[in-house]
């Protein structure tokens, strides 16, 4: 009953909290839950991608499955990143500067890949930037770690 009498007042529009700092109180999570969420994000999305590659054959619909189940699986492993670090923070990261062009090119390649199987219905497309979507994940992944993705760079550049 107070909160709804100091709403009425106007009393509760002078809080000086943020949206961000709402939004933060509201979605906070114990360290235990936090795990848990990731682990069943991340074993959906790998099952999602094993499914995906085990439906790859079947007759007229495979590459269809494969293409939907391989890209949510993809999002459901980058999905699940968001529990350890919290939605906002996992997003800023994302955007930051060593990530921006991975991020970029990941969700780009997310994005073509399902348009390509739907919309284009070209297979060999979808296909490619499946394999695209691999190569930025990875690169992504990669930039979590420091200095590995320059170590990569030069391995790959001595050849």
């Amino acid at each position: 009953m107070d909160k709804l009498k100091s709403v009425l007042s106007g009393e509760e529009a002078r809080n000086d909290r943020t949206v961000m700092q709402t939004v933060n109180e509201a979605s906070t999570l114990s360290w235990a839950t936090r795990i848990k969420g990731f682990i069943a994000c991340f074993v959906v999305g790998g099952a999602c991608t094993i499914l995906g590659v085990c439906v790859l054959f079947l007759p007229k619909v495979g590459i269809t499955l494969f293409i939907v189940f391989y890209t949510f699986g993809n999002i459901c492993a980058l999905g699940s990143t968001m529990f350890l670090m919290g939605p906002v923070k996992q997003l800023k990261r994302m955007c930051d500067k060593t990530r921006a062009l991975a991020t970029t090119i990941m969700i780009t390649c997310l994005v073509l890949t399902l348009c390509a199987a739907f919309w284009w219905k070209n297979f060999g497309l979808a296909l490619l930037f499946c394999i695209l979507q691999v190569l930025a994940f990875a690169w992504y992944s990669l930039s979590y770690i420091p200095c590995v993705r320059l170590v990569f760079s030069v391995i790959m550049c001595s050849y």
